[in-house]
């Protein structure tokens, strides 16, 4: 138990003082609510002694008065301190997974489920946010009040007050038989919260799919039975909780009891005092108040455990730019020096080199699947080569930190990502702290003014999430604005205009032209006119470099080259007769 709270308060991080602050408080609550025990004692033993005066009322209100007052301020320092280290602690979490895991290699993605990683962020630090505050708050409350109230009970009666004792002793026995449960169910409960995520996030992204092959059924069940094991899971976990607690509170209730007896007894045999028999029979009803309240609290302590464990294993995963520094090239010059690479036991790329001098256009052309979008992503080190090197201005990309790394290059990828904000902050991703002048300058350079000021809002228009309240050439635009608004020197171009609609490609080539200017520049492209003005052509098959030169040379070439130009020219020169 004690080990669960100082996991939690190391992982408290900058919040630990906070939290320690609040525990400071509640230490202060109890010893002014163990004020009304004596007040009451000052009436009691006035009672007693039959010597009740006006003067004792006072003395015994005043007290009260100062231990209500006390207690109330307590309280509120205390659950401010301990709201305000909760709330912060979760809040600085979140951030720092999403932080984390800009630096992660992209296989930790592959490996890891979606649901995985975002219940990481929300359910998992929710239970945090939503367990914690009560939890930890509650059962160090009811452990400090039950230990301040069986030591003041021992001033009086060391043979009541060492009953008081070995009830919360035999209270806490019992608490670790709760707590080893608990530590066994809760990664149980935890998995079955990721898998729901999971499967709900798989419905939801799949809804297209559903409705046009009617699967709903089949996609209901899976999420049905995803949603009764989560059931199961908590049912479980509080079938088995349920004894233990009743066990505790008998515990707690017998020793009450025991200690009520033994006074009366001790009294009868004129060992001890009306007075001193009196106080311990009411002590008997105040000594375990808030141990009772937090005995149920107890069986969480694990479940936080496994939530922080959740959130560990994030930061537990590869990091790539360890052993990385700040560096600055100096040449946009990129080279590959006998590069392999493999998802997983699956070769991608095998053995490749070539070099792209500073401030001329690559294009990368080839038959799907053969590793062209995998050479760009080595490039900006989305993954790390498993063998060679890959290195910017004669430096491996593997010794700069990521983010001196990332400023080098602009990317913009066939498949545009837009966030569910404004249009003038997706904008702004690429430069966050950039003026409405400037965004205003790139949009009209990638060709976008235009159509954002024809929307309600202008750029405060919300976009939604993934950009779905626009067509797929506008969002391609807002992706070159981005891109160019970063200015980076070497610029990528992954299928930027594959699935353009003829109206939207003029305007989206002369945005590209615009972001392209004077930059190195790396593309994967399909058509012919946005190649063969490259100053070279690398053709890639099966992970190789099977091809290399200008348009010129590989046209009169035997090859993919040659049969990837005759055929897009067939395809162009193909019409219906009527």
């Amino acid at each position: 138990m004690f080990d669960a709270y100082k996991r939690f308060f190391r992982f408290s991080g900058a919040e630990k003082g906070t939290w320690y602050k609040g525990m400071a408080f509640e230490l202060l609550r109890s010893i002014f609510e163990a004020l009304q025990f004596v007040a009451l004692l000052i009436v009691l033993r006035a009672l007693v002694g039959q010597n009740m005066t006006g003067a004792t009322a006072w003395m015994a209100l005043g007290i009260m008065a100062v231990s209500v007052a006390g207690a109330a301020f307590c309280w509120y320092l205390a659950h401010n301190s301990e709201g305000h280290a909760n709330y912060r602690m979760c809040g600085e979490k979140r951030i720092h997974i999403g932080e984390r895991m800009k630096y992660m290699p992209m296989g930790y993605f592959n490996a890891q489920s979606l649901g995985s990683l975002t219940a990481a962020a929300t359910s998992t630090m929710s239970d945090l946010e939503s367990m914690s505050f009560a939890v930890i708050a509650r059962t160090v409350v009811g452990m400090i009040r039950t230990t301040i109230f069986s030591l003041a009970t021992m001033c009086f009666d060391w043979r009541i007050g060492l009953v008081f004792f070995v009830g919360m002793l035999l209270f806490l026995w019992v608490n670790s038989r709760l707590l080893k449960k608990s530590r066994e169910l809760s990664p149980g409960r935890l998995t079955a919260q990721t898998k729901l995520v999971d499967a709900v996030l798989e419905y939801i992204q799949g809804m297209s799919v559903v409705r046009a092959f009617h699967g709903d059924k089949a996609a209901k069940q899976i999420l049905n039975n995803t949603i009764k094991e989560t059931e199961n899971q908590n049912f479980k976990l509080e079938r088995k909780r349920i004894p233990y607690n009743v066990l505790e509170q008998v515990v707690l209730r017998v020793t009450s009891v025991l200690a009520i007896l033994l006074s009366i007894w001790l009294f009868l045999q004129g060992i001890m005092s009306l007075f001193t028999c009196l106080m311990m029979v009411v002590s008997a009803f105040l000594v375990y108040s808030e141990l009772e309240s937090a005995g149920e609290m107890f069986f969480m302590l694990p479940m936080i455990d496994a939530s922080i464990d959740r959130v560990e294993e994030i930061d537990r995963a590869p990091r790539m730019d360890e052993g990385g520094s700040v560096q600055v090239p100096k040449s946009h010059d990129i080279s590959f020096d006998h590069v392999d690479f493999s998802y997983g036991n699956r070769k991608i790329i095998d053995n490749v080199s070539f070099t792209i001098p500073e401030g001329t256009t690559t294009a990368i052309v080839g038959p799907s699947g053969s590793g062209k979008t995998t050479l760009t992503s080595l490039v900006a080190r989305f993954w790390d080569v498993n063998k060679g090197s890959v290195k910017l201005g004669g430096i491996d990309v593997k010794d700069y930190a990521l983010d001196s790394l990332m400023r080098n290059f602009s990317m913009v990828f066939q498949r545009v990502y837009l966030f569910n904000d404004s249009i003038e902050n997706n904008i702004k991703f690429g430069k966050p702290d950039a003026t409405h002048e400037e965004v205003v300058a790139a949009a009209k350079a990638a060709r976008c003014h235009d159509f954002i000021m024809a929307l309600p809002d202008g750029y405060d228009t919300m976009i939604g999430e993934g950009g779905a309240t626009i067509s797929g050439g506008e969002r391609q635009r807002l992706s070159i604005a981005r891109a160019m608004l970063k200015d980076a020197p070497i610029v990528i171009l992954d299928e930027a205009t594959a699935n353009v609609d003829p109206e939207n490609e003029a305007e989206l080539q002369a945005a590209i032209e615009a972001l392209t200017g004077g930059k190195t520049i790396i593309m994967i492209a399909h058509r012919l006119k946005t190649v063969r003005h490259a100053n070279q052509i690398l053709v890639v098959d099966h992970g190789r470099i099977v091809q290399h030169g200008t348009h010129d040379q590989l046209i009169q070439q035997k090859g993919i080259y040659a049969d990837f130009i005759l055929n897009r020219k067939a395809a162009i020169d193909w019409k219906i007769n009527a």
